[in-house]
C-alpha cells in the first residue's frame, strides 16, 4: 500500500543533481548517445517497415480514460498475486535477450534490479550469462525462464529442466520465434549479435547442446546456436510434452488470438503473456493492446494473462490493467536504463514507470489495479469500451 500524500512522487525527481531520462523518448535518445549503433539498432528497430512497433504506440494511444473524482485515493494498492505469491508491484521484467551487448553485468545486473525492487524477473533463452549464474546472483528474486524452442528438442528439455534445478519458478515459452523476423535495422548495421557470443550463457553451459557439437570451438558453438534456435516445427504436442516434462508452471508467449487462447486453457497451460515480440518478429501484426480484450474475454480468468510489448510508461501498464491485464512486462525501457547505469539504472526506469503508474492509478478516481477493471475507457472515435 502506498499513501499517496507521503511526499510528492513528481518533487522527489526534481533536485539539484543532473536528471536520469524520465521518460521513454529521453532514455533512448540517451542510448544512442553512448552504445554503438549495432546494439542500439538491434534493441530500438522492429521487423521489416516497423509498423508492428507503431502499432504497438498507437493501439495506447487509442484508449483514454474518464476519470472519476471525490473518492478518496489516499492510499494506493499496487499489489497482485501470481502463482501464489503476492509483488507489491503489477510489473515484471519482460525477457530481453543478450544484455550483455549493453552493459558488462548484463542479466546479472538486470536480475539484481529486480530483486531490489521485488519484480519477477524473466531470464531470456538467449542470455549472456547463464541461468545458474543469474540464480546465484539474485537467490531471493523471483526469477522465470524463457525457454526459445530447440531444433534438437532435448536442449529444451534440458533447458527447462535446468531452470527448475537452479531455483527459477516458471516456464515461459516463447512461440512466435519459429524463425527469425525480417529484421533490416540489423542488416543495415551488419549486426548479428548471436554470431557475436553474446547469446552463449545457457548454451554453453548446457551438456546436451554441448554434446552436440562437432569441437569446442567458437565457430562451432555459432553454428550450433543458429541450427537450433529456429523451429518452424514447433506445434501443440511439443507443448504438451514440455508440460510432461517439468513440474512448474509453463506460459505461452506470443499468444495474440483468442483461439489460440482457449487452446492453451485446453492443453493446461498456466499463463498466457499477450505479445507481438516487441514488433520485431512478424511487421503488419496488432498492436499487443489490441489483442488483449478478445484474449482476456476467451480466458474469462481461468489462468494469468500478461500484457507484453510497447509498455513504456506508467500510463501504458493502467491501460493494460483496466482493459484485463493481470500484469504488465516491460522490456525496451529496463534494458536502456541498463545501458545507462547498470543496475541502478534499471532499478531507476522501473522506478519511474511505478511511481507514474501510482500516480495515475490515484488521479483516475481509484485505489487498487482490481479498482481500476471499474473504470471507464473510451476510444478516439467516442466509442465506450466499459
Amino acid at each position: 500500500m502506498t499513501n499517496t500524500t507521503d511526499g510528492d512522487l513528481l518533487l522527489k525527481n526534481i533536485t539539484a543533481q543532473a536528471p536520469f531520462p524520465i521518460c521513454f523518448a529521453d532514455l533512448e535518445k540517451a542510448v544512442a548517445e553512448k552504445i554503438p549503433a549495432g546494439p542500439f539498432g538491434y534493441i530500438r528497430s522492429g521487423a521489416g517497415g516497423e509498423q508492428t512497433l507503431r502499432n504497438n504506440r498507437s493501439a495506447f494511444e487509442k484508449y483514454s480514460i474518464v476519470p472519476r473524482f471525490l473518492n478518496d485515493v489516499s492510499n494506493v494498492h499496487t499489489t497482485i498475486n501470481l502463482f501464489g505469491k503476492t509483488y507489491p508491484t503489477p510489473l515484471l521484467f519482460a525477457p530481453v535477450g543478450m544484455n550483455g551487448m549493453v552493459h558488462e553485468e548484463g542479466e546479472l545486473a538486470a536480475v539484481r534490479a529486480a530483486q531490489q525492487l521485488n519484480m519477477p524477473y524473466i531470464q531470456s533463452t538467449v542470455s549472456t550469462y547463464a541461468l545458474e549464474d543469474v540464480a546465484e546472483a539474485a537467490p531471493s528474486a523471483t526469477k522465470w525462464f524463457q525457454l526459445y524452442w530447440s531444433t534438437n528438442e532435448e536442449i529444451a528439455f534440458s533447458m527447462a529442466a535446468r531452470a527448475e534445478s537452479a531455483g527459477f519458478e516458471a516456464i515461459v515459452l516463447t512461440v512466435d520465434t519459429v524463425m527469425l523476423g525480417w529484421r533490416e535495422e540489423d542488416v543495415r548495421n551488419q549486426f548479428s549479435p548471436l554470431k557475436l557470443g553474446y547469446a552463449k550463457g545457457n548454451y554453453i553451459n548446457d551438456p546436451v547442446f554441448m554434446a552436440s557439437l562437432p569441437n569446442d570451438s567458437f565457430e562451432s558453438y555459432v553454428q550450433g546456436v543458429l541450427q537450433n534456435v529456429f523451429h518452424p516445427t514447433l506445434n501443440w504436442e511439443h507443448v504438451r510434452e514440455l508440460k510432461r516434462r517439468t513440474n512448474l508452471p509453463i506460459l505461452l508467449k506470443g499468444i495474440l488470438h483468442p483461439e489460440d487462447a482457449k487452446l492453451a486453457l485446453e492443453n493446461g497451460i498456466d499463463g498466457i503473456i499477450v505479445s507481438n515480440h516487441g514488433g520485431r518478429q512478424l511487421d503488419g501484426v496488432i498492436g499487443s493492446l489490441d489483442a488483449l480484450p478478445p484474449i482476456v474475454s476467451a480466458v474469462n480468468g481461468q489462468i494469468p494473462i500478461i500484457l507484453d510489448s510497447g509498455v513504456y510508461r506508467g500510463m501504458d501498464a493502467l491501460k493494460a490493467l483496466a482493459l484485463g491485464a493481470d500484469a504488465v512486462a516491460i522490456g525496451r525501457p529496463f534494458v536502456y536504463g541498463l545501458a545507462l547505469e547498470g543496475q541502478q539504472g534499471a532499478e531507476k526506469v522501473m522506478t519511474n514507470i511505478y511511481d507514474e503508474l501510482k500516480v495515475s492509478i490515484a488521479l483516475a478516481g481509484t485505489t487498487s489495479v482490481e479498482g481500476l477493471r471499474t473504470i471507464t475507457l473510451v476510444k478516439n472515435d467516442g466509442t465506450e469500451v466499459k
